[in-house]
């Protein structure tokens, strides 16, 4: 015969076994649940919660980064111009004449015909105009234009120039007008970076910024039918390699005098 202290001790064992088969069959069903319901949001289309927070983790490029990265194509751009122009006062190698003329195709195709006139000239100056912008913005988009239409003139003139792979007798001319280029595309870009394209965003809520961005990618898609700045960003670097600048170790100068 069992003791009553056995007794009672079977008893709560197996009601803490009971337990436990409850316990278990209730998660087994939680699960089944959820799989139900994964099931069902695939059935009717409905997202996934994973799918959705996986496109929450996504790195959007915000419509002034990719203003700004496309500045940086353009810059880069300039450091071929200036390059060329410092050798084209001794006797340059025919690969810097080919260089510039690549460089002030891509500026043509990429900077002017499409950073300039289908973005700058048709969304952004036009907006701080219209707005009112305070401050230095508010004189800069005129000047800008009119940058622009000299910048263009600009490059036409140097495309001829280095159409026939070699700029000759042309070689100051040519160098100068590279010069002047650099010089005032340096504080072109460097005003809508710092003050145009902040006053630009100010002007404007969230929901239009983030529906200009979604702007700009159909943009840059009609333009190019593809990514756009990465199609420039290979070009350029295959510009800098065929005259030695893709290595910018290279362009590390020498420490200055001591004193």
């Amino acid at each position: 015969m069992i003791a009553e202290s056995d007794r009672r001790q079977f008893l709560k064992l197996t009601a803490l076994a009971g337990s436990a088969v409850i316990l278990g069959a209730c998660g087994g069903r939680g699960e089944l649940n959820q799989n139900s319901a994964n099931t069902a949001a695939v059935r009717t289309g409905e997202p996934d919660k994973k799918d959705e927070a996986d496109k929450k983790d996504e790195k959007e490029v915000t419509p002034i980064e990719d203003l700004m990265r496309e500045h940086g194509v353009l810059r880069r751009c300039l450091l071929v111009f200036g390059e060329a122009a410092v050798m084209m006062g001794g006797n340059a190698p025919p690969a810097y004449a080919d260089a510039v003329q690549k460089a002030a195709k891509l500026f043509r195709t990429f900077g002017e015909d499409y950073h300039e006139k289908r973005l700058e000239e048709q969304y952004i100056f036009p907006l701080i105009r219209q707005k009112g912008a305070t401050g230095p913005a508010g004189i800069y988009p005129d000047i800008l234009t009119a940058q622009h239409d000299r910048g263009r003139e600009i490059t036409d003139y140097v495309i001829a120039a280095t159409a026939s792979g070699k700029v000759g007798a042309n070689a100051r001319d040519v160098a100068g007008a590279l010069i002047g280029f650099i010089r005032m595309y340096q504080a072109h870009a460097a005003r809508e970076d710092t003050v145009v394209f902040p006053a630009w965003k100010d002007l404007i809520t969230a929901e239009e910024y983030d529906d200009l961005g979604d702007k700009f990618e159909e943009i840059e898609q009609e333009q190019f039918g593809e990514d756009g700045y990465q199609v420039a960003l290979k070009q350029i670097a295959e510009i800098e390699a065929s005259i030695g600048m893709d290595d910018i170790s290279k362009l590390t100068p020498m420490p200055p005098p001591n004193k």
